[in-house]
């Protein structure tokens, strides 16, 4: 095995796997390192992302589409329905995706342009020598090292990267969801929507989700706030499919933790980049994070062509990178972290009221931005002081 490489990724889903496709396809010498058996499990994610978001990097596959959805219903504590995107249906599209098959296939195409990459393989630590990094690793249980000029780290929500590179991704009680989801069969739902319910007796700080998976099928999951809630996120998704969806059948369980932090000041290091959930990229309200990884990703690839070229690793040079994540979706992250602080502190029957105001209107388009307008337009005394954000 090579021990040397301009770039060494840490982690393969779809953050690590554009980085390493981007940076090989830059001629860059890569190397791809994934921690699990089987790149995609397990599967921490409701999968769902925009066309426009996929379209922009990959061609699309449809092995890995389980769904396609043209909208989303919304629900008040009270089951006042909200629904958005009809208007828009034909035209933008949302895809609920097979994650285990489409990080998979990102994976492979970061391979297909030249990267190495290697699964059961554990980043155990990082140290600068002479301006370069050297990564230490276990694999197929034998340690050994690398030297490379820049890491790229894409290792999760609990990214050690990070850490090891002095890098402040700290999170607070508060700016972290704790998170269940079930695949659940035999329940009744239209395939060609999404579903959320608000309210701080269903999911305290979150909300509960459904995303179709086909036949029948859907992920069903929920995130809350642990400061907020006085139960486990189960013991409130439990009730919640006690009440709805009685009938259904749970065939797979997954559980883990989505940060909601906002931007951080910083994702970069001397000769460190971080992307994806490392970087704290997932969407403080809806907790995605599929496409802002994919664009990281992309851009952390891009960033460092132009270090290797340059030979400067250092953390002014990489400050690129941050430029161009802040520029590109930081900007939604700052606004939407601010969105999430107003409407968590609401009681159920002021989220109520909000939905009232708007029930019976079609949205027309399926984003944070149009049903927060919307709100704001019918509550101008209510939502006052998060007008500024959208002029």
């Amino acid at each position: 095995m090579k021990t040397d490489y301009d770039v060494v990724v840490i982690g393969a889903g779809p953050a690590g796997s554009l980085a390493a496709k981007t940076a090989a396809e830059n001629g860059l010498d890569v190397l791809l390192i994934e921690k699990r058996q089987e790149i995609g499990v397990p599967v921490r994610c409701a999968e769902g992302v925009s066309k426009e978001a996929i379209q922009q990097f990959v061609e699309i596959d449809r092995r890995w589409i389980a769904a396609e959805v043209v909208g989303a219903k919304v629900y008040a504590p009270d089951g006042t329905e909200i629904v958005m995107g009809e208007e828009m249906a034909g035209n933008e599209v949302g895809f609920v995706l097979e994650r285990k098959i489409f990080d998979r296939h990102l994976a492979r195409l970061a391979a297909k342009a030249g990267a190495n990459v290697l699964v059961k393989t554990t980043a155990t630590g990082i140290k600068r020598v002479d301006g370069l990094v050297e990564v230490s690793m276990r694999s197929m249980g034998e340690n050994f090292n690398a030297k490379t000029k820049i890491v790229i780290g894409c290792d999760g929500v609990e990214s050690r990267v990070g850490k090891w590179a002095g890098i402040d991704t700290t999170l607070k009680l508060g700016e972290i969801e704790s998170c269940v989801q079930y695949l659940v069969t035999g329940i009744d739902f239209d395939p060609e929507y999404t579903y959320f319910w608000l309210g701080k007796s269903i999911a305290p700080g979150g909300y509960i989700w459904l995303f179709p998976k086909g036949n029948s099928a859907a992920n069903v999951g929920i995130g809350v706030l642990p400061s907020m809630a006085d139960r486990s996120p189960k013991e409130y998704l439990d009730r919640f499919m006690e009440e709805v969806f009685p009938e259904g059948e749970v065939v797979e369980v997954v559980v883990g933790g989505v940060p909601v932090k906002g931007p951080i000041e910083t994702a970069v290091a001397d000769n460190v980049m971080l992307a994806g959930d490392a970087a704290r990229h997932s969407d403080p309200i809806t907790g995605g994070g599929i496409a802002n990884a994919m664009k990281a990703g992309y851009f952390a690839g891009t960033v460092a062509k132009e270090a290797v070229e340059k030979g400067d690793f250092s953390a002014i040079m990489l400050r690129k990178y941050d430029e161009l994540w802040k520029n590109d979706f930081g900007k939604s992250l700052h606004r939407n972290k601010i969105l999430q602080q107003k409407f968590i502190k609401m009681d159920d029957e002021t989220l109520n009221k909000l939905a009232r105001s708007i029930a019976g209107y079609n949205l027309g388009e399926m984003s944070v931005k149009k049903l927060v307008l919307e709100l704001v337009k019918k509550n101008p005394r209510l939502l006052w002081d998060i007008k500024s954000l959208f002029i």
